[in-house]
């Protein structure tokens, strides 16, 4: 079962912006629970509760408890508005979850073990394709991320989809190929490596300037 995170709401009775400033005024952020064939629901959140989730890491993915009162409501997060010049939150829509129901979500990427990456210590970079994969998922198994190890890649080797961790329960809306998550690319330019005839070469060269220097200049008649 997937972890549900429950957050605590207050009914709202009436709709519009009047409504929903009166919501702000009162230090609340107005929100509405829509879907699965029913009215939508009007409620208020703690801004608190709504910055704590904002900061957690895969928030879109994440299963929500809405309590109002004591009937609570099954819903992902699906949008977020925020205030043009504080960027505090203002309004947050629900979607409400189905018995049954898959639902469509954006599950975000972690990369692992950068620091060990064969190709990144090489001076490869790191060239995420995809941050987030669209999935279908059913919400009972929804997981919060997928993983990316990156340990063994070499530079131009790839992380596909069928090399992310916790997958098995996600179905991604791109079925006709295993689609490129991150790639190391080469750097720039390659660091050269001299071989073993070049450094011989290069030794009888480097002394000529030294015997040369260690020749005494000659007399002036």
């Amino acid at each position: 079962m997937a972890e549900i995170t429950t957050i605590e709401a207050e009914a709202r009775e009436r709709a519009g912006k009047g409504a929903a400033r009166a919501a702000r005024r009162q230090g609340k952020v107005p929100a509405v629970i829509y879907g699965a064939k029913a009215a939508p629901t009007l409620i208020a959140l703690d801004p608190k509760q709504v910055m704590r989730e904002l900061h957690r890491g895969g928030w879109r993915s994440r299963l929500y408890g809405v309590k109002v009162g004591a009937e609570t409501t099954r819903a992902l997060i699906r949008d977020v508005q925020f205030h043009p010049v504080t960027d505090l939150p203002e309004h947050v829509d629900f979607q409400r979850l189905a018995a049954g129901e898959m639902m469509r979500v954006a599950i975000t990427v972690l990369f692992q073990n950068e620091a060990t990456s064969i190709g990144l210590k090489r001076g490869g970079m790191l060239n995420v394709v995809r941050h987030t994969v669209e999935c279908y998922v059913d919400p009972d198994h929804a997981p919060e991320h997928f993983e990316a190890d990156l340990a063994e890649l070499d530079i131009n080797d790839n992380v596909r989809w069928s090399n992310l961790k916790g997958n098995e329960n996600a179905r991604p809306v791109i079925t006709d190929r295993d689609f490129v998550i991150a790639t190391v690319a080469a750097p720039t330019k390659m660091p050269e490596v001299p071989t073993e005839a070049a450094a011989a070469a290069a030794a009888p060269a480097a002394a000529a300037p030294a015997k040369a220097a260690a020749k005494p200049a000659a007399k002036k008649k």
